[in-house]
């Protein structure tokens, strides 16, 4: 009986230095680096949207219409 209870005295023990340890711990470094990350995938992501939206409707788009146009075209 007296090993189980200095067994969960210990785990007690190591519970608490390590719950110590988190709040003692003032790096900040979750949030604002994970804020960072996220508004820089969100930048990359719009601006990659924008390109392609750019390259379809100005220059694939136009010259697939055109060649579906002559391609049903029976006049000559």
């Amino acid at each position: 009986m007296k090993n189980v209870l200095k067994k969960v005295k210990e785990k007690n023990m190591y519970a608490v230095v390590v719950i110590k340890n988190a709040l003692d711990n003032r790096r900040g470094e979750g949030f604002v680096d994970s804020a960072v990350k996220i508004l820089i995938a969100v930048v990359i992501g719009a601006l990659l949207l924008a390109g392609l939206y750019l390259l379809f409707n100005g220059t694939i788009l136009p010259t697939l219409t055109q060649r579906i146009k002559e391609m049903f075209n029976y006049r000559g």
